[in-house]
């Protein structure tokens, strides 16, 4: 009993910082990477499709993303999607691809960017500790339900607050870094 309410706010916990690490991943810190675009959608055939879904997403160099579509009929169609994305991208097309090279980031979108880093980081705090109070709350219920003691349940609250305490600092570690990655030129 014990072991499960643990594991499972464990697992939720390790579930935010993977979230938080995908949702850092995306914003953009003036170097290329895939994921600025992947989530753009594009307009296959009737239907909105992740770009991820209809092209080959590359790093040409460390300023330029590269869009090859598997269908070479997706060009203009790509180009479209990522201007009208509001991300700040001025595609080109060519023949048969998209290049999509990033401009340089200003002081002021960095620290734009700062924030939003910081409010992200926030929200995955928040999840942690809804998390830890989502386990105190299933062990009260054992202790109500007298399936466990009284000692088990505060050594079990110790072991959920320590969990809470080291995914938080690991949040708070990688807001660091993305916001240190963000405002180095």
């Amino acid at each position: 009993m014990l072991n499960e309410v643990i594991k499972s706010a464990e697992g939720s916990m390790q579930k935010a910082i993977e979230s938080l690490k995908n949702d850092l991943g995306k914003l953009r810190t003036g170097r290329a990477h895939p994921s600025i675009v992947e989530g753009v959608k594009v307009d296959y055939y009737g239907t909105e499709t992740l770009l991820k879904h209809v092209a080959n997403i590359t790093v040409s160099d460390a300023k330029t993303i590269t869009i090859t579509p598997w269908e070479k009929n997706l060009v203009k169609t790509i180009e479209k999607a990522i201007a009208s994305a509001n991300l700040g991208l001025n595609p080109v097309s060519d023949a048969n691809l998209v290049r999509v090279p990033l401009p340089p980031l200003t002081e002021e979108r960095r620290k734009e960017m700062a924030k939003v880093v910081k409010a992200t980081a926030e929200n995955f705090r928040v999840a942690v500790r809804t998390a830890r109070h989502q386990a105190l709350e299933d062990l009260k219920e054992l202790l109500k339900e007298k399936e466990i003691t009284e000692d088990d349940e505060r050594r079990a609250k110790d072991t959920v607050q320590k969990l809470t305490d080291k995914y938080v600092a690991e949040i708070d570690k990688i807001a660091v870094a993305k916001e240190s990655e963000l405002m180095s030129i």
